[in-house]
């Protein structure tokens, strides 16, 4: 017989697959696919089984997040706080994944504190530190390749925002004369919120 042919005919009685469920002792779902083939040439026939158990109580995460009337009232505080002590600053508050929920360009301050304001915010919350702790590890590690990723900045001027331990934010502020004045400022913010961060 014409191998090809032959070839041809064994892989056409080949596939066949079979899915069943069941339910275990402890509650779970099983599931099961057995995976049947057979050769005529070789009369022989074999059963792969390949099962998996749904976990018990599967439920969605519960977390907290910032609410766009307490970013609103960090970014007012921390712009106010800096302008009484003679500082123009702009201000960015970001959300548990880097999204901005508030943002405020403080009364004559220069265009490019909008963006430095969101980056110092934005890696203080993915580094759930003060973003001036990127300044110190780049001081230890100049070849840092973590400061090569989009939005991440290594100035000062950034807090994270956390209920307990967790970090479900960041405030980052700009325009004043360093870093750790912008940062008070920002400090100042998550202070006046501090009750509400429970």
């Amino acid at each position: 017989m014409n191998s090809a042919l032959t070839a041809q005919r064994e892989r056409a009685s080949l596939p066949n697959a079979v899915a069943t469920n069941g339910t275990a002792k402890d509650g779970r779902e099983n599931h099961h696919v057995i995976v049947r083939a057979s050769s005529r040439r070789y009369h022989h026939r074999f059963d792969l089984r390949l099962s998996w158990a749904a976990p018990a109580g599967a439920q969605l995460l519960d977390h907290k997040d910032l609410t766009a009337s307490i970013a609103m009232t960090i970014a007012q505080t921390a712009i106010e706080t800096c302008k009484a002590n003679g500082y123009a600053v702009s201000a960015t508050v970001v959300g548990r994944n880097g999204e901005i929920i508030v943002q405020v360009r403080g009364d004559n301050t220069s265009p490019h504190t909008m963006e430095n304001s969101f980056r110092k915010a934005y890696t203080s919350r993915t580094l759930r530190s003060p973003s001036g702790a990127l300044v110190e590890r780049l001081k230890a590690d100049p070849n840092l390749g973590f400061i090569h990723l989009t939005n991440v900045i290594a100035f000062q001027g950034a807090l994270p925002i956390k209920v307990g331990d967790e970090v479900i934010g960041a405030a980052g502020a700009s325009g004043a004369p360093g870093g750790e004045k912008d940062e008070a400022c920002v400090k100042a913010g998550i202070d006046k919120v501090a009750d509400q961060l429970k």
